[in-house]
C-alpha cells in the first residue's frame, strides 16, 4: 500500500486508476461499500484503486476550536484500506487551498490532471468544491466532460437508519460499544504510543500500558473490556481505564489497560486498544482499598465478557 499527496505526485504506474472519493473516517459500512465498489470496478477494468481522504478533517479547518472527533488515525485507515484491497491512499491535505477552489477546477485541475482519474465513486451524499456547492450530480456532470465516469453509491441502512460516522460518535459517548461495532464491522480502537505514567498501578498490583487520547473521540468514560495488539501483531486480552482518574489527583485523562496474564515492558511501544464492551462509569473512590476491590471485580467482569478463564 502506498501512501501518496498531491504535492508528492501521482506515480505513473497508479494514472488511470479508479478513486474512491470521500473522507472515510471511521471506514464503517458504508464507507466500506464506496471502496468495495472502486475495487470491483477496477478489477473489472484491470484498473489501479486510489482510496482518497482527508487530512486534517475539513471540518477541523472550519472550526479549529472543535472537541476531538476523530475515529481513526491515517495509519489505522492505510490498514483498512489495504485490507479492502485498494493499491494506495491518497491523502488531500485540506486547507485553504482546497476550501477555495471551486467544484469545476477540483475536477479538471485535481482529477484529471493531477490524479489522472479514469474513474471517481462516492457515496451519494458526496459535496465538494467552495462552500460544497458541487454534489454527485455535478460530478457525473464535470467528470463526463473531462473523461471520468463518476459512480455515486446508495446509502447503507442498518435497521433503516443511514450508517453515518455521526451515529458512531453517538453510540462511543454513550458507552455502547455493541452499536459502535456494528457500524464499523470491529470494535473502535484507539492507536498510539505507550506513554511512561506514574507507576501507580503497578503498586495497586495492576499494571498499566497508558495512552493518550490525541484528536480522538472520546467514548463514555469508565471501564472497558478490551483487546489489544501490540506492534509485533500479536492480541491480547485486557481491562482499561478510560478517563481522569477522579480517585487521584490532579485529574489527568489517559486511556490505562491492564494486560491479562501479561508481564512485560510496553513502553514506548506502539498498540492498539479495541473496545470490545463497556462495564462500569468511573467514579471517585473513597479508599485505594476500596478502588483495587473494584478494580478485581473489573477484571472478573472483563474476563467473562472476553470469554476468558477466570
Amino acid at each position: 500500500m502506498q501512501r501518496l499527496t498531491l504535492a508528492g505526485g501521482i506515480p505513473e504506474s497508479l494514472k488511470g486508476s479508479v478513486l474512491a472519493l470521500g473522507n472515510f473516517d471511521g471506514f464503517h459500512l458504508g464507507h466500506q461499500a464506496v471502496v468495495s465498489r472502486a475495487v470491483a470496478r477496477g478489477f473489472h477494468e484491470r484498473r489501479p484503486v486510489i482510496v482518497a481522504t482527508f487530512d486534517p478533517h475539513p471540518v477541523r479547518h472550519f472550526k479549529s476550536d472543535n472537541p476531538p472527533f476523530r475515529l481513526t488515525t491515517l495509519d489505522q485507515r492505510e490498514r483498512l484500506f489495504a485490507h479492502a484491497g485498494a493499491d494506495a491512499m491518497l491523502v488531500f491535505e485540506f486547507g485553504s487551498e482546497l476550501a477555495s477552489m471551486d467544484a469545476d477546477a477540483f475536477v479538471a485541475d485535481v482529477l484529471k490532471q493531477r490524479i489522472g482519474a479514469a474513474g471517481v465513486i462516492t457515496g451519494d451524499d458526496f459535496s465538494f468544491g467552495k462552500g460544497r456547492r458541487g454534489d454527485v450530480a455535478l460530478l457525473a456532470r464535470l467528470g463526463h466532460e473531462h473523461g471520468i465516469a463518476a459512480e455515486a453509491v446508495p446509502q447503507v441502512l442498518l435497521n433503516g437508519e443511514r450508517i453515518s460516522s455521526g451515529r458512531i460518535r453517538e453510540a462511543l459517548v454513550a458507552g455502547d460499544s455493541a452499536t459502535a461495532t456494528r457500524l464499523l464491522t470491529r470494535p473502535f480502537a484507539v492507536a498510539g504510543v505507550v506513554q511512561p505514567g506514574d507507576k501507580r498501578g503497578r503498586e495497586l498490583g495492576y499494571p498499566t500500558a497508558n495512552v493518550e487520547l490525541g484528536d480522538y473521540q472520546r467514548p463514555r468514560y469508565g471501564i472497558y473490556a478490551v483487546r489489544v495488539t501490540l506492534d509485533d501483531g500479536s492480541e491480547l486480552p485486557g481491562v482499561a481505564s478510560l478517563g481522569v482518574r477522579p480517585t487521584f489527583e490532579p485529574p489527568q485523562e489517559l486511556l490505562e489497560t491492564h494486560l491479562l496474564d501479561f508481564a512485560g515492558d510496553l513502553y514506548g511501544r506502539k498498540v492498539e486498544v479495541a473496545l470490545h464492551a463497556f462495564i462500569r462509569d468511573e467514579r471517585r473512590f473513597e479508599s485505594v482499598d476500596a478502588l483495587v476491590e473494584e478494580m478485581r471485580r473489573d477484571e472478573v467482569k472483563a474476563r467473562q465478557l472476553l470469554a476468558l478463564p477466570d
